[in-house]
This record gives structure tokens, sequence and C-alpha cells, in this order.
């Protein structure tokens, strides 16, 4: 995603012409355009896109509905300003498109086309759908489509590779269009014709000229400002550096630069990428800087996704944060960037009262000639040094990102009171704001060095960094297609440097994302492999969490005799090591395996075994659930006397544990029992007990939910590993959904729901075959 430039104008319930961006993925791109939002010129091609989305095709010529939307072509070199004809005509048809406009860039700045997944997950991000984590291509663009569905909605591809880039991202509704940037011809995409720009007409590109470089000089000697036109070819790029050297040096004349360029033409026949009218206007621009500025400006080519602020151009160049700013500025003033809009991006919670620090953006017709002047001029280990210097900025301000939601722990105040003032963020909104307005960057740096390998250390460093920050501000849900890509990032260093606990990890938060996303056989191949590489490492930790997650995963396959014999296996790992509470929670999960697979003895014997351990652990809450349990258990072989024992038990349990939730859950269960029994009457005291508990009891009273997976293991990119929880996260996991209607009027209903609606009541799951329950 982070080389994606989507921006969604605010789908349905926003006007057209506000500009939202998701994710951190927005930008609005001006590449090659006037500045300041000023368009000149390209009348006739304004006119003949506009009459291409109603010209007929070969479907309507047919007497055919036109089964995909109208794609609309504009082709042209880099620099030519096809990218501001874009959007000058999306600008123009924004109104009748009330959906919004959404915005994707298919080719990185380092000229590789971005990968057709990375662009749906953007686009579907933008639009607010549903992003199914680790889901593939052909899964993320039906979701695309399916987004889109009933929508009026323009979508802007800007420098797409090819028709194999596009043709996937079409969608099937006839009411949206689709505005394509490229390089030449979408041959393979039907029923497109091609608007192909050439230069500026001389009235249009003397227009923006004046517009950069002031109007004295070009009014002056306008038969001057026609020659540099005409060795700019007219293209908009070209026009926008030579007005910006104008407008830097005001003693010069347009004569003067006209003279100058050229002077930089090349022979005949020797033009090559640098004696093209941008070339030589950039190496007009570039050759007349300083030494330090221009060292500057070079070191920009290594910005992540072409995205620059001053903090990155600060460590890039080793200066400080007010010089980068002002560079940056300077910069944009002669047109070597581009500013990005100052706007936050949509997802951020409530606006910080300071404005975000502006961004810049490397436009990509330059990107190219940026790189060759810094590895034609820097030695390779000062570019890997300007690189680290970078990672490790970027790893400073995600730490303070994360720690800033911290800030209730004395010891991470006192951590963020000694970082430097820069990188210290005033509150959380602000640093979500950052964060998310940051994100394509911060990928891209992720993704560039893994790719890189000589920076494996500061790599971990900063996807751990990353992960972390994502997680504390978004939280696992939300920021799961990001994680899932973290964390492939680990595994490709881990496996690069034969990192097997590392290795593990990754591949048990990349197996928990899975079974998330419902593809548990896909999570249970991950299982196994971490399993090899934690047995490698030698690491206890990790090879029981692997056995537990194998486990899981086989209980939500219903393979019920697999998943104890795994479960078995990690609490015998966690029996010789003495580990009380996991032993408590395996013997919990083993009850709740052979509860469903209808082998009662063995269910009876795990939760005694939970409750004993609980018991020896202290943990009332844990005890009483792992009692009620086995009461259940007793109740579907059969012995409903003894069941009534065991719940007696369990409401003092619960009782003495404090816990008011649980104590209603319990007298529920209590009065099931006493009902099978013959005894209404006691079971509808219980009920009303229930009731008048549940109306008693705070919001929020009692525990916060189950247990949390787990910490991370070493190394990990810092999310949840599967296969933990506690025995509050197991103790009902044998629930069955047709004990939410066992009541017998209203108030019972409501008294039940409210007593279970906590995760870790076991809510949510069917009985068993077999089961008394169900009979």
């Amino acid at each position: 995603m982070a080389e994606q430039a989507v921006e969604t104008g605010g789908l349905a319930a926003a006007p057209p012409e506000r500009r939202l961006s998701a994710m951190g993925t927005g930008v609005r791109a001006r590449q090659g355009g006037a500045p300041a939002g000023r368009f000149v010129g390209r009348g006739r091609e304004l006119k003949a896109l506009r009459a291409d989305i109603v010209r007929a095709g070969l479907d309507t010529l047919s007497g055919r509905k036109t089964p995909r939307s109208r794609v609309l072509l504009i082709a042209g070199r880099p620099g030519s300003g096809r990218t501001a004809l874009a959007e000058e005509l999306v600008r123009r048809l924004a109104g009748e498109y009330p959906d919004g406009v959404v915005r994707a860039r298919l080719t990185g700045v380092d000229g590789d086309p971005v990968p057709t997944e990375r662009t749906a997950r953007a686009l579907l991000t933008a639009l607010g759908a549903p992003v199914p984590a680790g889901a593939g291509e052909d899964e993320l663009t039906e979701a695309l489509r399916g987004a889109l569905d009933g929508r009026r909605v323009v979508l802007l591809y800007d420098d797409a590779a090819g028709a194999e880039q596009v043709d996937p991202l079409l969608p099937d509704e006839s009411a949206c269009l689709v505005v394509a940037v490229s390089r030449g011809p979408l041959t393979g995409v039907p029923d497109v014709r091609p608007c192909t720009l050439g230069g500026l007409d001389v009235a249009a590109a003397v227009d923006l000229l004046e517009g950069y470089a002031g109007p004295t000089r070009i009014t002056c000697d306008p038969v001057a400002a026609a020659c540099v036109v005409e060795e700019c070819g007219g293209q908009p790029a070209a026009l926008v550096l030579v007005g910006g050297w104008l407008a830097a040096r005001p003693k010069m004349s347009v004569v003067d630069v006209a003279k100058r360029l050229r002077e930089l033409a090349p022979a005949e026949g020797h033009e090559g990428v640098g004696g093209r009218p941008l070339g030589r206007a950039f190496r007009l621009a570039y050759e007349s800087l300083p030494q330090t500025p221009a060292r500057l400006l070079r070191l920009l080519a290594l910005a992540p996704a072409g995205l620059v602020d001053a903090h990155t151009t600060s460590a890039l160049a080793g200066c400080s944060v007010s010089a980068a700013q002002a560079a940056l500025e300077e910069f944009t003033a002669q047109g070597f960037l581009r500013a990005e809009p100052a706007e936050a991006p949509a997802g951020a919670g409530t606006r910080s009262c300071e404005p975000p620090a502006p961004q810049y953006r490397v436009p990509g017709c330059l990107a190219p000639m940026l790189r060759a002047a810094l590895y034609g001029r820097e030695r390779p280990a000062e570019v890997e040094l300007a690189r680290a210097r970078m990672l490790e900025r970027t790893v400073r301000q995600l730490h303070s990102c994360r720690a800033i939601t911290e800030t209730g722990d004395l010891a991470t105040r006192k951590r963020i009171a000694e970082l430097p003032r820069p990188l210290r963020f005033p509150t959380r909104e602000a640093a979500e704001e950052w964060l998310l307005a940051r994100l394509p960057s911060l990928l891209a740096a992720a993704r560039l060095a893994v790719e890189d390998g000589r920076l494996d250390t500061l790599a971990r460093r900063l996807v751990s960094a990353l992960t972390r920050a994502l997680t504390a501000h978004l939280g696992a849900e939300r920021a799961a297609p990001e994680l899932y890509g973290l964390h492939q990032l680990v595994l490709d260093v881990a496996q690069r440097c034969e990192m097997p606990l590392e290795k593990g990890a990754a591949l048990l938060n990349l197996g928990d994302l899975d079974a998330r996303a419902g593809r548990t056989t896909e999570a249970l191949d991950r299982y196994r492999e971490a399993l090899r590489a934690a047995r490698e490492s030698g690491d206890p930790y990790a090879t029981s969490r692997s056995l537990e997650s194998i486990a899981a995963a086989h209980q939500e396959l219903g393979d019920w005799q697999r998943a104890a014999d795994w479960y078995r296996r990690g609490l015998e790992l966690r029996l010789t090591r003495g580990e009380l509470a996991d032993e408590a929670r395996l013997y919990g999960r083993l009850g709740a395996v052979y509860t469903y697979a209808g082998e009662w003895g063995d269910a009876l014997r795990s939760w005694r075994a939970a409750a004993a351990a609980c018991r020896r652990l202290r943990d009332q809450p844990g005890h009483a659930r792992a009692l009620s349990e086995a009461a259940r258990v007793q109740e579907y072989a059969g012995r409903p006397q003894e069941a009534l024992r065991t719940c007696l038990e369990a409401v003092e349990c619960a009782r003495q544990a404090g816990d008011i939730r649980l104590q209603a859950a319990v007298r529920l269960r209590l009065a099931d029992t006493l009902e099978r029994l013959g005894d209404r009457p006691a079971a509808d005291l219980h009920r009303a007990e229930a009731e008048r508990l549940l109306e008693a009891a705070p919001a929020g009273s009692g525990a916060a939910g189950p247990e949390a997976a787990g910490d991370p293991l070493p190394g990990a990119a810092g999310a949840p590993i599967a296969g933990g929880g506690g025995i509050a996260g197991l103790a009902g996991t044998t629930d069955s959904k047709a004990a939410r209607n066992r009541s017998r009027n209203r108030s019972q209903d409501r008294a039940e729901n409210r007593a279970q609606d906590r995760p870790e009541d076991g809510q949510g799951q069917q009985a068993p075959k077999g089961s008394l329950r169900n009979q």
C-alpha cells in the first residue's frame, strides 16, 4: 500500500468536493501541473474526454447493456502533464459522481509496478469496505467490485504500467467511471480510445511559465519566452523547473535561460534521457544548486514512496529539522518537489490543535534523474549510512508514537520527557494523525529495508516498532491487513538470516491472522512450520505455543481427536515445567474438546483437573467457571444430582470471587439443572436472583474478558500469537446457541443475555452432538 496514492471524495454521505483519505493512503498528485492548483490549457483534450464518456461503445451499438464501467485513457510521457489533466477532468466531473473519487498510483517511485493486491487493498480501505487480512489478488479484486456495486464513483488510476494492472481493477458497475493514466495504450482493455498528450500550446505554456517565474520578465520578452517553451517542448514539468530557476534568480533574463537550455542540448542522435527537454531542464536547475542543497536534493531519492518531510530530510542529510524544512520549501518553490495537501487522513481521531507537519512528494518524472545523480556522485557507504540514519529516526518516531498511548505509566512518561522535543507528540490524537498520514511511507520504508538486506537489524526494529504503533492506535482488527504484510517481512528477514525463533514467531502471527480470516487450513500449515522452527531454536515457550495453536486449528476444523492429542502434548510440556496457570488453561481446552466429542468421562476429568489447578492458584473466578463446565458435562452424561451439587459449589466460588456477572451466569446454569430435576419454583427463584444481580451490577463490572493471547515471542513484529488464553476464555467454549433460547419468558431471556454477554462466559458455540441439551 505504500506506493498507493488513494483519495476518496466522501462516499455517499459527503459532498463530492470533499477530499478524504483512508488509512494514510491519500494524496493529491499534481505532477507536472501549475502551482497552487492552477490549470492551464488542454481545452481540446478535456472536451474530447468529456465526449468520450457518452460515446456509444460496441456493447451499446449491439444493443447489449454495458457490462463494465467506461474507461478513459490519458497517455503521455512522464512530465507531459498527464496526471494534471486527469486531475482537472476528475475535478470537473465530481458533481456527476456523488459517491466520490478514489485514486491509486499503480507504479512505485522506483518505477516498478505496484502489485494488484496492494492496490485493491488500498482502494477498499478508501471506500470504507472491509479488507480481509492476507487475502490474495482474486479475493481482493472481487471484494473491490462488490464494494463498487450500486455506486457512482470515479476511479483515477495514475501511472499504469499496462492493461494487466488496470483490467483486474475495473468495476462491473456501469455507472462508475475509470480514468487511467499511462505512458502508452492499454492494449487488452476493450473499448478504450487513448487521449495522447504532446506539449502545451504556446499560450498555455507561457502562462504556466509566468505562474512560476512571475509576470514581469515574461511580459517584457514574449519572444524569448516562446523560445523557452520551444526548448522545453511545451512539457509542463520542464517549464515548472525552468520557471522555478528563473524565480530563484531575479537578475537573470528569459533570454539567458533560453541560451542555457540550447547549450545543454546534445548533438543530433545522442539525445538520451538527459538530452530530452525535461532532462535538460533538470540539469539546468540541479547543476545550478550550491553543493550542500544539491547533495540534500539527491538524497531525497532514498525517501520511501517518494514522500518526504522535515524529519526524513533531516535524517538523510544529517542536518537540523528546521534547516531541512527550509530546504524543502525552497525545493518546492523551484519545482523539484510537490507539496502534499495538509489535510488529516480519514480514520484519525479528533483533530489536534496543531496542523499536521507538511509532506512533500518527489515527482515521478524526476525520481529516475535524482537516483542517477545520487548513485553517480555518492559513495555506496554514504548512501547506506544516510538510509540507516533515516530508518533509525523513523524507529524513534514510532516509539514516541506508541508511547503516547501509555502515558498512564510513570516510566513511559519519563522516557517521553527524555526524547528530543521534535520527536514528541503533544497528544494521542496528534500521534495517530501522524501515523495515518505517514503510513504509506512507513510501510514502504519497512519493505525497502527488508529487500535491501544490508540493514536487517534496523529493518527488524522498524517492523516491530511500526506493528506496535499500529496496534496501539488502531487495534489489532483494524490494523490486521497491514500487520499481515509486516509479519511477512519479519518472516523474510528471519529466513534470510537463519533465525528460527523469529521465524517461528512470524509464522505463528501469520497463522493467527489466517485463522481469524477463516483460512483455518492455511493457518494449520503455518502452525506446523512454526513448530519445526521452534524445535530448531530449542525454545520451550515457542514450542508450547505452536502445539496449542495446532490443536486450536484442529478444534476449529472439528477434528476433536487430533485437537485433544495436540493439547495433551502441550499439556505434557507445561507439566514438566511446572507452569500451573498454563496447566489450568490447557486442562480447560481439553475439557472443551472432549465435551464436543461427547466423551463425558474424559471431559469431566479434564474440567476437574482445571478446577483443581485454579484452586491451587487461588483463582476463584477460574475455579467457578471450571466447576460450572464440569456441572454441564455431568448433566450431559445424565447425572443431574451430581450436576446440582457441582453447580452449588460453583455459585459459592463465584460469590467469593465477587464477580457479579459470573454469579448471575452460574445461577442461570443452576436454574437449568433444577428445572431438569423437576424443581421449577427453585429454578424460577435462581433466575430472578440472576436478574437482580445484573440490575445491581455497575457498568463494566466483572472481569474484562478473556485473557490476552500472550506476549509476542522475542523478535516477532509485536502482535499476539495464537494459542493463548486462560481458563476464563475456555470455561464456556462448549455453551450451545440453543442455551440462549431456554428461558421461559422475556425477562428470563434478558437476564441470561446480560449475564452471559462476556466472551469468557462461553456464548456463541454450538453444543456437542448427542448432548442432552440438544435432545
